[in-house]
């Protein structure tokens, strides 16, 4: 199984705790360490399952938007999108759980135009307010056909870190990773309103990267 870097030092820090953890354990109590010492190993489990990072290939069509994200779609509505856009727009938002693969892929081609981070609030995810007051990070690219997409990582109750590595400048490529949200959060994706939709509320997407959820049209 392939592993982030991101999670390098959680998974590192895991390993030694638990090792340590379950020797002493064993040691001092006998049979009666296990009861201490398989919380840490199924802990260090989870960690090493939440960083995994599977490899996904898929070549979109220019005028296709991929799920940024595994998770459940959680909203699909029109919105004014005041940041940037400041225009109306199509709201996608994914939820990602703890269990869900938390690598954040572009979901369009093209070149990356803005970028800004915003301190926030750690409200749960799926909050339709945590748009606005978590903590967050906002990119947008601007298309091939001079179309303008807008995504946002948002930082749910559990996550206390995002980590982006786009600049204004790069060249967005779909499907290709672009940062990482450590322990539960929402990406929205916000597109033009003649955009197909090809989800719905409730879809729950396991192929972030590949999943093809809308359509451009010129």
């Amino acid at each position: 199984m392939r592993l982030h870097k991101e999670g390098k030092p959680f998974i590192g820090i895991s390993f030694i705790t638990s090792i340590l953890v379950s020797i002493l354990a064993l040691y001092f109590l006998k049979y009666w360490g296990l009861i201490i010492a398989i919380p840490f190993i199924i802990l260090l489990f989870f960690t090493v399952w939440f960083f995994r990072n599977p490899i996904r290939n898929y070549d979109a069509k220019e005028n296709e938007i991929i799920a940024p994200v595994d998770g459940k779609v959680v909203i699909v509505k029109e919105v004014y999108e005041k940041e940037f856009l400041k225009t109306n727009c199509i709201q996608v938002s994914i939820f990602m759980s703890p269990l869900n693969v938390h690598v954040c892929r572009y979901p369009v081609s093209g070149k990356v135009i803005f970028k800004k981070y915003h301190p926030g609030k750690f409200l749960v995810a799926w909050h339709e307010k945590s748009s606005e007051l978590n903590e967050r990070t906002t990119v947008a690219v601007e298309t091939p056909f001079n179309q303008k997409v807008l995504f946002r990582q948002i930082a749910g109750a559990m996550a206390r870190r995002i980590v982006i590595y786009s600049e204004i400048g790069d060249m967005a490529v779909a499907g290709k990773e672009f940062g990482f949200i450590k322990f539960g959060s929402r990406m929205d994706v916000f597109l033009p309103l003649k955009t197909e939709i090809l989800v719905k509320v409730g879809d729950v997407i396991l192929n972030g990267g590949e999943k093809v959820i809308a359509r451009l049209r010129n």
